[in-house]
């Protein structure tokens, strides 16, 4: 394990999703899926999402548009709660939807807005 990365990757892993839902993922880990939440810590959070190359407004338009686009829907609702730390609005979180209509289908565009609003009423009346 390279702890630098690691705690980096930890502490942005943290300051997107929050500590709320990285204690819950840290205290459903097991033996078994333990490698693969520390690749994604290391990997994911502490390379990609550490990297100041880009802000993390964009970072959360690009992750929630490529989920979309590749059909990946299971983890919008968490990249939406997301940008509540990420700064990115949800005009831009439509806009980045509005691409992935466009250049990857209208049916992956529908089911991302579909669970976008779901998770966005639930976070405005506090049950998320």
């Amino acid at each position: 394990m390279d702890k630098t990365r690691f705690s980096s990757g930890m502490e942005v892993r943290r300051s997107v999703l929050g500590d709320a839902h990285v204690d819950r993922a840290d205290a459903a880990k097991t033996d078994f899926d333990e490698p693969f939440q520390t690749l994604i810590t290391e990997g994911a959070w502490g390379t990609v999402w550490a990297s100041d190359a880009i802000d993390l407004r964009d970072r959360s338009m690009l992750t929630l548009a490529l989920l979309a686009a590749t059909g990946n829907f299971d983890e919008i609702p968490m990249h939406i709660r997301a940008t509540a730390n990420t700064g990115a609005s949800k005009d831009d979180v439509m806009q980045a939807f509005l691409h992935v209509a466009i250049y990857a289908g209208v049916p992956k565009a529908n089911h991302a807005i579909k669970l976008a609003k779901q998770t966005y009423a639930e976070m405005e009346a506090g049950t998320t």
